[in-house]
């Protein structure tokens, strides 16, 4: 009678090969949430400033070449908003350039982020992070961090020990100050 071979079970894993995590004072210390309160007003603001400068360029060719071509009028609220949208997506695609180019470069932050002394990191080894990992972290701090209701999603960056949000936790980053 023929018998069947036992399986081989598979090698165990290699644990001297996987990163160790850090703890949390190793890498720097955490930047707090009022710090980074201040960073992301600072940034808001410079974003604003260049989303007036784009829409009243657009606003300025809508009602010149409405005016040169001798329309009613009428249309233009029409086009103002057409021009609006397509403003609001132009500086959404800003914004998420403008923080993801900053993050992952060698500085590790954005301007507001430098002016007030914080950086970003990798939470496993404090490395700079990616251009990939930035951008997931913009997306998540856009979209889904603030659908934790009353900013619950933020405001968990002053409890917690590592003083992280939820788009931090979820792109795997840490908020530290540079000095």
């Amino acid at each position: 009678m023929a018998t069947t071979p036992t399986p081989i079970p598979p090698p165990p894993p290699n644990w001297a090969a996987q990163q160790a995590l850090l703890p949390p004072g190793a890498i720097g210390r955490p930047a707090g949430f009022w710090i980074r309160f201040v960073a992301y007003m600072i940034d808001g603001l410079l974003l604003f400033a260049s989303f007036l400068v784009v829409f009243g360029i657009g606003v300025g060719i809508v009602l010149l070449t409405g005016a040169a071509s001798g329309s009613t009028g009428e249309e233009v609220p029409v086009v103002i908003m057409v021009v609006m949208m397509l403003g609001f997506l132009v500086q959404f695609a800003v914004a998420w350039l403008y923080e993801a180019l900053m993050t992952s470069s060698v500085h590790g932050a954005t301007i507001g982020k430098m002016a007030v002394g914080v950086r970003v990191v990798q939470a496993i080894d404090g490395k700079r992070i990616s251009f990939g990992r930035a951008t997931g972290r913009f997306f998540l701090k856009a979209m889904i961090t603030p659908m934790v209701p009353f900013g619950i999603g933020y405001l968990i960056a002053a409890f917690t020990k590592g003083k992280r949000a939820v788009h931090d936790f979820m792109a795997d980053t840490l908020v530290i100050k540079s000095s």
